[in-house]
């Protein structure tokens, strides 16, 4: 049984990261190119070499998921001294995206801030 593609587009991507509904998200353009930031950083966006979108992560992280899965997650050589993975379009799995994206957004949180919204929430 074959699976629906996943996310194919940075229009998709924007749509769902946005849907997750996460405070201090906001649409910029960094270098030509449009991206989300969360808290006035960049937190992902599609890139311009490769037909992928990018996700912040570690060199680690990038290099297990590389291994693990090639046809999913791609390189560029621009790409090559960072911590950034990049997903492959239509092999971006929303649950993935979706753990990835609330991870990176509480990582770029202001410990104070966040530690405010988390009380918030309580």
């Amino acid at each position: 049984m074959s699976h629906p593609p996943g996310i194919r587009t940075w229009s998709e991507l924007r749509a769902f990261a946005l849907s997750l509904g996460l405070p201090k998200v906001e649409d910029a353009v960094s270098w030509g190119n449009p991206n989300l930031k969360a808290h006035g950083k960049m937190w992902c966006w599609w890139s311009p070499y490769v037909d992928a979108a990018i996700f912040k992560g570690t060199r680690e992280e990038r290099e297990v998921l590389l291994d693990a899965n090639p046809d999913t997650f791609v390189m560029h050589p621009h790409y090559a001294n960072t911590g950034l993975t990049l997903v492959a379009a239509g092999r971006i799995d929303p649950d993935w995206a979706e753990a990835r994206l609330r991870r990176t957004w509480r990582d770029m949180a202001p410990k104070r801030w966040l530690a405010s919204h988390d009380a918030g929430q309580g």
